[in-house]
């Protein structure tokens, strides 16, 4: 979970490291877990909130241009179906990061975020729907 939503949030180089730290952070902030029932939507909140905080901390860089000359990347159409994922609203990064990426279902989706089953459907059906019109090129609606 905690790697799907860093997925959708920064940049793919840096998603390893930035998981290693949510759990160092987590670790040292159990003792404030309230409800061990909640750790995982606990766990995704601590996540969101690093992704955040590197964007911080970053330093300015030049943004090179959309087109690169160079062979193309070895990922292939992953990277493109991963920008299109990332320009959707949270709500639809999040539950289609965690479905398509990480291979999670709908309920368990539903567990680890702290979402309603009900929420879940609706984000993955309305998301899906998005990425769908975003990579054939229709507007959204």
């Amino acid at each position: 979970m905690v790697h799907g939503l860093l997925l959708v949030r920064v940049p793919r180089a840096d998603v390893d490291d930035l998981v290693h730290d949510v759990f160092l952070q987590a670790m040292r902030r159990l003792g404030s877990l309230r409800e061990p029932g909640a750790f995982g939507p606990w766990l995704a909140a601590i996540a969101r909130n690093r992704a955040r905080d590197h964007y911080r901390r970053q330093t300015p860089t030049e943004t090179l241009p959309d087109e690169v000359p160079g062979p193309s990347h070895p990922e292939g159409d992953a990277m493109a179906v991963l920008a299109a994922i990332r320009a959707l609203p949270e709500a639809y990064r999040d539950t289609l990061a965690l479905r398509l990426v990480e291979g999670m279902t709908g309920p368990e989706i539903a567990e680890r975020t702290g979402q309603t089953h009900g929420s879940v459907r609706v984000n993955l059906h309305r998301g899906m729907q998005m990425l769908r019109d975003t990579l054939s090129g229709r507007p959204r609606t």
